[in-house]
């Protein structure tokens, strides 16, 4: 789930910065701390979107920076777990798919993909299932459950299990045809 996140912190302006207005600078540093991390709690940390600092500052002894309150907004992505979601297939592996949901690429394990027995062929990118012949290729459009997920903290970026073996989820064509059948059933009775 995307969110937008207000935090609080206490960011050091250098006095190489201080030619800067204060708020570019405190942005500047605090897009380097948060940006493109992993948070336990947070998720992962996109984008730093509003800083307001608070112009008064302290000086520690033997120090020549700043230190400055800051009020900060960030956006957010954090998958829980049972959330549907959609995403694009970016990999086909032997033993699944790699789909794109938000900032992270999480696991489509070829047991989570039909009930039926599936080929896959990695070098074209495709996956099909033998009964059905319903196919999953790198680019299709697949909604998914988050089925697991273990966020690492830093730059690490942690994993993501999800499935598409419950009704009207995996690929978007798939749904469609689906819903099909359950309206003409509907209309025959």
């Amino acid at each position: 789930m995307f969110q937008l996140v207000e935090l609080e912190d206490v960011v050091r302006i250098t006095p190489d910065k201080f030619n800067e207005p204060l708020n570019e600078a405190a942005k500047k540093i605090l897009k380097a701390k948060y940006e493109s991390t992993v948070n336990p709690e947070l998720g992962f940390v996109i984008l730093v979107t509003d800083v307001k600092v608070d112009p008064v500052g302290k000086i520690i002894p033997g120090d020549g920076a700043t230190y400055h309150k800051a009020r900060l907004s960030i956006l957010t992505f954090l998958p829980k777990i049972k959330e549907v979601i959609e995403g694009i297939v970016v990999e086909i592996m032997d033993f699944g798919a790699f789909v794109r949901i938000g900032p992270a690429d999480a696991l489509l394990h070829l047991s989570q993909i039909l009930d039926e027995y599936l080929t896959t062929d990695a070098r074209q990118g495709i996956i099909r299932g033998t009964q059905s012949n319903r196919t999953l290729r790198v680019g299709s459009v697949v909604r998914v459950r988050i089925t697991a997920v273990s966020l690492g903290k830093g730059m690490e970026m942690g994993k993501i299990g999800v499935t598409c073996r419950q009704p009207f989820l995996g690929a978007l064509e798939w749904i469609e045809e689906d819903v099909k059948k359950a309206e003409m059933k509907k209309a025959a009775r």
